[in-house]
């Protein structure tokens, strides 16, 4: 499930959210320190009221910002929000195109390489289709899953959707014909949480999943090239409390191929590089001493990090001599820092407390030790019942057995 608190980028766009607002700037040292804020709770909504099953008005949400992304080219930016709405900006110069309804709370998002449409995964399992060109035109319904959608993604051709689900299964559709499924990646064991075609390898997935493993696919087969078990990568004095995580963010750096990820509940950053043999290669796990929100490549500069951090909130590290370090004195974070902190009470109550992913792991039932475990108990009620019914040798009131002597002689 995605953070209310998150960071994106596109070439030197930023954009970052917290609870119903967000605030986009520029990355670019030249910048006069614009800003473009926008609050959801002040948008449009709909006049009439949604209504259930028992006729009573159903909740409309919070505003509070559920998914957002920018399209290829960072021309438009598009986030949908808790009261089921999916809102359209252009961002040259920044202005908001549109407002429109979607029928369920949605899970992730993403533009087609073309920029003519935005597809919206939701809750139910549903992926509909908004037109960028006809800002207010309806959406339509393009495929379905029989379990709730987690992540959402298309190839750098358009030709395929590529949707992962909280049932483990990654599925390959074609696009201009959805009900066609051309493959699934199959191979997790719990919720697929995060999904990313690799940008320059247009044939390639990674794919993340609450069972702590990081996989590379060539998606059009369904053919895993490589898994990675992320637990075996923690030092070892981690908590032992955190066995079980999920990787909530998943970002690619094309100069180096170094693949970076954010782990929903531990404060590092798995930090991989994937060579010409095409396998993930571990290189490095960024310790914080907090929480880490969010993290993103910038093609030119290296990985920013989102962190629960009043002083810095936005931090920048580059790789020097192969290790990734952070740049202690950067004007342009320092810039991006002082906006941030007067956002920061937003930022700050809008962060979840715990991991977000734990309600889909599934749950675990183990028949065999209840059985016995209640076998036990029965056969020792049984003793303790025929231990009451008989007293033991020489109590009180209990009749001794004579044994019977010799019959008496006629004589």
């Amino acid at each position: 499930m995605a953070s209310s608190v998150g960071l994106a980028l596109c070439g030197q766009a930023l954009v970052v959210r917290g609870g119903s607002r967000f605030l986009a700037t520029s990355t670019a040292s030249s910048d006069d320190g614009s800003l473009f804020t926008y609050d959801c709770s002040a948008a449009e909504k709909k006049v009439q009221e949604d209504k259930g099953e028992d006729g009573q008005p159903v909740d409309q949400g919070s505003d509070t910002i559920l998914a957002s992304t920018f399209s290829k080219s960072g021309s438009y930016f598009a986030l949908t929000d808790d009261s089921k709405r999916l809102i359209l900006f252009r961002t040259k110069p920044w202005q908001c195109l549109s407002v429109r309804s979607v029928i369920r709370r949605c899970t992730a998002l993403t533009f087609t390489a073309s920029e003519q449409r935005v597809l919206v995964a939701d809750k139910s399992g549903d992926v509909y289709s908004f037109s960028v060109l006809e800002p207010h035109e309806c959406g339509r319904l393009e495929l379905g899953h029989l379990s709730m959608l987690l992540d959402v993604a298309v190839s750098p051709d358009d030709r395929f959707v590529l949707t992962a689900d909280r049932d483990e299964k990654i599925r390959v559709s074609w696009a201009a014909a959805p009900h066609c499924i051309e493959a699934f990646c199959l191979g997790h064991t719990e919720f697929v949480s995060r999904i990313l075609v690799v940008p320059g390898h247009p044939e390639l997935l990674l794919s993340s999943s609450g069972d702590c493993t990081l996989r590379l696919w060539e998606y059009r087969s369904g053919r895993q090239l490589h898994c990675c078990d992320l637990a075996s990568l923690q030092e070892p004095a981690e908590p032992q409390d955190h066995k079980r995580f999920a990787v909530s963010r998943i970002t690619f750096w094309g100069p180096e191929s170094y693949v970076a990820l954010l782990c929903d509940c531990l404060p590092v950053v798995f930090v991989f590089q994937l060579n010409a043999c095409r396998q993930l290669v571990f290189r490095q796990q960024l310790r914080f001493p907090r929480r880490v929100w969010d993290v993103a490549f910038e093609e030119g500069q290296g990985l920013w990090v989102l962190q629960d951090c009043r002083e810095a909130p936005l931090a920048l590290w580059r790789p020097t001599d192969g290790q990734w370090q952070p740049v202690a004195d950067s004007a342009v974070s320092q810039r991006l820092c002082g906006h941030l902190r007067g956002s920061w009470a937003t930022l700050e109550g809008s962060a979840p407390a715990d991991d977000s992913f734990h309600g889909l792991y599934k749950a675990t039932f183990d028949n065999m030790s209840s059985y016995l475990k209640k076998k036990q108990e029965r056969l020792q009620q049984q003793q303790d019942r025929k231990r009451q019914r008989s007293p033991p040798p020489g109590a009180p009131g209990q009749a001794k057995k004579t044994r019977p002597g010799p019959a008496a002689s006629g004589c």
